[in-house]
């Protein structure tokens, strides 16, 4: 899903979510011709009926407010703070990248594809009422809520983000039809403090909000092995009809703004879990979206471009050579130079959670704690 009007959704230049992130990556896929073994589609953008799926009509009517006077803007939602400053157009590109989340589960659930891709998606903070955590509206919830009216009975929503999807969870915290599952730095040293492992649902849906809280400075080894020992059980069980997938690039040891030390590699083969998930557990069915990621010149492109290349069935080759035209474009952009190839080079490796816990170790103390907290929840051993 691509529309070049995304690149709207732009908070100013001091902000550090710089949709200059978005236009790279399509770059990227071009230059490396991904996008010629899929089909590039755009939506319109999400009307007020599909965002009241999710969000609450006061805070649709405020977001139009100051979206045509950002002055104005009203901080009781959220808006015009320094998270989610208040632009013109601001409702419009937010609606937009809804729309095309939305529209891609549409397809998903139609049987128009089998793979769908938005990476300006996954603006997994917006609350039903109020903006948070440079998100405006949740489109990843609005396009699980699409799935469930459309006929789904069980969305999983897996969420890989360094940051917790606390406004998917929170919209469907007392739905047993969604499972969601996230893997986040700790809430004691990350925003949004939330995602802590005992939060497990509401009274109608215990068991369905999953919550990985790793340690500062986990990385590729750890992280991987707290996906393996969560994810694919959880998922067995659960028997999606869709999975969804949130890939939030701020994981990686070069992000700014969080404390993971994940490498491109590492992302990219929880890239190729999900997909092998999703053709194991839902028929296939997979819609992929990006997230967070404020290394946007070293990390954010790449491994999207990564995510688009898995969902097209064409992966690139982590020791692939970013083609020159695109570093080219990544200079004339941005005056900053661009990464040679197309992973940091790494082959991580994991220790698979059947092989031992070990009482010592932080990561495991975290896995443990999830599994404790959730999975007797679901009949599965801790």
């Amino acid at each position: 899903m691509w529309d070049e009007a995304v690149t709207k959704y732009d908070f100013g230049p001091s902000h550090p979510m710089d949709p200059v992130r978005l236009a790279l990556t399509m770059g990227l896929v071009r230059a490396l011709e991904v996008d010629r073994a899929m089909e590039v589609r755009a939506a319109k953008p999400a009307g007020d009926s599909t965002l009241r799926l999710v969000h609450r009509e006061d805070y649709v009517a405020a977001v139009r407010a100051a979206s045509a006077d950002p002055g104005s803007a009203d901080g009781g939602y959220g808006l015009g703070t320094v998270d989610d400053p208040a632009f013109a157009g601001m409702h419009e590109a937010s609606a937009l990248i809804a729309g095309q989340s939305v529209a891609a589960a549409e397809a998903i659930w139609r049987g128009e594809a089998q793979h769908a891709v938005n990476f300006a998606g996954g603006l997994h903070h917006a609350m039903p009422g109020g903006a948070a955590g440079f998100c405006i509206y949740n489109d990843a919830a609005l396009a699980i809520a699409r799935l469930l009216e459309l006929g789904a009975e069980r969305v999983a929503y897996v969420d890989v983000d360094v940051h917790h999807g606390d406004g998917v969870q929170a919209a469907f915290w007392d739905d047993p039809r969604v499972l969601t599952v996230s893997l986040h730095e700790h809430p004691r040293t990350l925003f949004p403090q939330t995602g802590w492992p005992e939060e497990t649902g509401g009274p109608a849906a215990e068991g369905t909000a999953v919550n990985v809280a790793l340690p500062a400075g986990t990385g590729d080894e750890g992280w991987l092995r707290a996906f393996h020992a969560t994810v694919p059980e959880l998922l067995a069980e659960f028997r999606p009809q869709v999975l969804v997938t949130q890939h939030g690039a701020d994981t990686h040891f070069e992000d700014p703004l969080a404390h993971l030390a994940v490498s491109l590699d590492a992302q990219r083969a929880v890239q190729e879990a999900c997909h092998g998930l999703a053709h194991e557990h839902a028929g296939g069915r997979w819609l992929a979206l990006g997230g967070g990621g404020y290394a946007v010149v070293d990390v954010v492109p790449r491994s999207w471009t990564h995510l688009v290349a898995i969902a097209a069935h064409r992966p690139v080759a982590p020791d692939t050579v970013v083609p020159d035209s695109w570093r080219d474009e990544v200079y004339a952009r941005t005056r900053q130079p661009a990464p040679a190839r197309m992973t940091d080079g790494r082959t991580p490796q994991w220790r698979d959670w059947d092989a031992g816990y070990d009482p010592a170790d932080r990561t495991d103390q975290a896995v443990l704690a999830t599994r404790r907290a959730v999975f007797p929840l679901r009949g599965l051993l801790a």
